[in-house]
């Protein structure tokens, strides 16, 4: 794994092997993000009503555009990961909190 940072936004974000689109996947790029960002949510890059990276620097870093970065976001907003509230913008939900311990 190895750090990219997006100087436009400061964000230094985690960029494994599993966080690339592929563009000759049959699998369209918005379906490919938005399962990228879900495992972000999953394994904790974002809690909680906490919000993710802001759509431009997702664009930027993923190399897509930003209408499929706004494709993927509705989609993972439909599946209930996330939740967008303009103009703050999208946070993670409750849904990907990690069950209590003593549940």
């Amino acid at each position: 794994m190895r750090l990219a940072t997006c100087p436009r936004y400061r964000l230094t974000m985690d960029f494994g092997p599993d966080d690339l689109v592929d563009r000759d996947a049959p699998e369209a790029l918005r379906e490919q993000l938005a399962g990228i960002l879900r495992a972000r949510i999953e394994r904790g890059d974002w809690a909680p009503r906490r919000a993710i990276d802001p759509m431009e620097a997702l664009a930027d870093h993923y190399g897509v555009s930003r209408p499929t970065v706004r494709q993927a976001v509705a989609l993972l907003e439909d599946q209930g990961w996330v939740t967008v509230r303009h103009p703050r913008g999208t946070f993670v939900t409750d849904r990907a909190a990690p069950p209590s311990a003593g549940a």
